[in-house]
């Protein structure tokens, strides 16, 4: 059963007059919290300043921790640590996967079991709540799509159609090369994929969260499926912000009070506010900002990939152009950039075709050039 609105707002109004030492626990209860979404905003930074590069902090601070620890840890958990880490991230599973869907499930859950029943009880029209439901099928059959459908594998059958796709602009991909792994010449803008270990076409990155290559195939679905994402974190945390601007103009919340640390009567503010939604609240109140911080993140990483579409341009290709070389991918890579020239920036875009082109690149891809007959 769901649990009844007006008792939450009768526990919300009961306890507003409050203790020196209930008062101080709250606060620090609220600063905890702070500090958590602190960390957690600092970590998205830095996700998306060092995404792509070698050296960055979390290599730094994850390879001096190695350091320290390891003569204190025993050679099986070190070898199992380093299994384990090469099982997730240089080895195709379904792990994050699974990851993914437990996330969505348990985001899905909260929602209709308090939010969805306390919405009701504040006439918010059936039509609204079951917009998230409708997403969610969306985005379930565009998931679907990344993993399942074959992002552009360069086979043997098909080089002599994909080599004609797309010319060489000799400065990021060079006529000639063949791939060491697959022992096939590689088409302008593919890459061999070190998870897959396979040759793609038009590569644009290897996805863990859908266990596949994105290319030139399922580019789209991977847009739609970011933006769909997108579009379920924001429709739900408006509902459940809606419901807690409810819950607290309903409650009267706003013209308490309550006895500070000198027992002397103070009007309850933003903070006193938040501090009463979180434990009259906590699931609700973390889900929302578990939702807000994926929002964020998610949008973010849309809106870059957009950008990269209206310029022809793949995430590879944009870290390639911006020296952002993986020496475990490809040893000699990087003494070639730093041999080479200064890049030259007007050949950025150098496949971009105008941007209606471009987006119809990215929805109709396309096709291998088939040799007609004699």
């Amino acid at each position: 059963m769901l649990v009844d609105f007006k008792s939450n707002l009768e526990e919300v109004m009961s306890s507003l007059q409050l203790c020196v030492t209930s008062t101080r626990s709250r606060m620090d209860f609220l600063t905890l919290f702070a500090v958590y979404v602190v960390v957690v905003l600092t970590c998205i930074v830095l996700v998306c300043k060092y995404s792509g590069q070698q050296q960055t902090p979390f290599n730094i601070i994850f390879n001096y921790v190695g350091k320290v620890v390891a003569p204190f840890t025993p050679k099986w958990l070190q070898k199992f640590s380093q299994w384990t880490l090469h099982r997730l991230f240089h080895q195709r599973n379904n792990m994050f996967i699974y990851l993914h869907i437990l996330l969505e499930v348990a985001v899905c859950a909260e929602f209709t079991y308090e939010v969805f029943g306390f919405c009701r009880q504040m006439d918010t029209s059936l039509t609204s709540l079951c917009v998230p439901y409708i997403l969610l099928a969306i985005k379930t059959y565009f998931f679907y799509l990344c993993i399942k459908k074959d992002p552009g594998t360069v086979t043997k059958k098909k080089l002599a159609g994909q080599l004609h796709i797309y010319p060489y602009d000799r400065r990021l991909f060079h006529p000639g090369v063949s791939c060491e792994t697959c022992q096939l010449v590689k088409p302008a803008r593919s890459k061999h994929c070190r998870v897959c270990n396979r040759c793609v076409q038009r590569f644009d990155h290897h996805c863990v969260w859908v266990n596949n290559c994105i290319g030139a195939q399922n580019t789209r679905y991977f847009l739609l499926y970011l933006f769909s994402m997108c579009a379920i974190a924001g429709d739900i945390a408006v509902l459940t912000g809606d419901m807690l601007l409810h819950a607290v103009l309903r409650s009267g919340l706003l013209r308490a009070s309550y006895l500070d640390e000198y027992g002397q009567q103070q009007p309850a503010g933003p903070l006193f506010v938040v501090q009463h939604l979180f434990l009259t609240f906590p699931r609700i109140i973390f889900m929302l900002g578990f939702l807000v911080f994926v929002f964020f993140l998610l949008a973010g990483y849309a809106l870059f990939h957009s950008y990269l579409a209206l310029v022809n341009q793949t995430s590879n290709e944009w870290y390639k152009s911006r020296g952002y070389v993986c020496q475990h991918c490809n040893p000699t890579a990087t003494a070639d950039h730093l041999s080479s020239p200064e890049p030259d920036h007007s050949k950025r875009y150098y496949y971009s075709r105008g941007l209606l082109r471009n987006l119809g690149e990215i929805f109709f891809p396309l096709q291998p050039v088939k040799k007609k007959d004699n």
